[in-house]
């Protein structure tokens, strides 16, 4: 967010203008030659020493879009700030990512944001396998880790192949069920309470019945 330049208004203070005696020297109406009337206030009207800053509609406006400009940089300053400490915080902590795949959680597009990419493979695999059949190979990408999972087992390989329909890993320690899922991170996000919470991780059978 570019910071605009601020015009000063420079307030100035309404002073009256006193005689030799201290009193206030009233302002003559040259037509009548009488102390002049305000027409609103209908109070009498007091020559000034210094004209003050009238209060005015353009005056507060002024004030108050800047107040909200500042309020808006102040909150893009938090966010900042936030994201910095969660880049910080994970920084070596998360192999494959470089500490750089978290979401702030404040519902907006990050610069470091947690890639939820998932599918699930559509054939049982053994232990050793390295190719993986797959729903789909969207947003997968070769040299980058991901997690496979099922109801009993889990692991974290790297992807070595990407093809239309299969992924190409290192070596599985075990086997999975049809259904495993595939995925950068399982992590579902609460946005309400700002956490992060286990995603799923069983699979499902379902079985289509004819309803009379």
């Amino acid at each position: 967010m570019a910071i605009e330049n601020y015009e000063r208004i420079n307030f100035l203070d309404h002073i009256l203008a006193i005689d030799e005696n201290g009193d206030f020297i009233p302002e003559i109406d040259k037509d009548t030659g009488q102390q002049k009337i305000d027409r609103i206030t209908r109070l009498p009207v007091w020559k000034p020493l210094q004209q003050g800053t009238v209060h005015s509609e353009k005056v507060m406006n002024h004030l108050d879009s800047n107040i909200e400009r500042n309020r808006e940089y102040i909150i893009a300053l938090q966010t900042n700030i936030r994201r910095l400490q969660i880049q910080m915080e994970l920084d070596g902590r998360v192999p494959g990512n470089s500490g750089t795949f978290a979401d702030t959680l404040d519902g907006n597009t990050n610069k470091i944001k947690l890639d939820k990419t998932m599918t699930e493979i559509i054939e049982a695999v053994e232990k050793d396998a390295t190719a993986l059949k797959v729903a789909s190979v969207k947003g997968f990408t070769a040299l980058t880790q991901v997690t496979i999972y099922d109801d009993e087992h889990s692991e974290d390989v790297m992807i070595t192949e990407v093809g239309t329909d299969m992924i190409k890993v290192s070596a599985l320690a075990t086997t999975y069920k049809k259904g495993a899922k595939v995925a950068r991170s399982n992590v579902e996000m609460d946005y309400v309470k700002a956490e992060m919470r286990f995603g799923d991780w069983r699979t499902y059978n379902v079985e289509l019945v004819e309803v009379l």
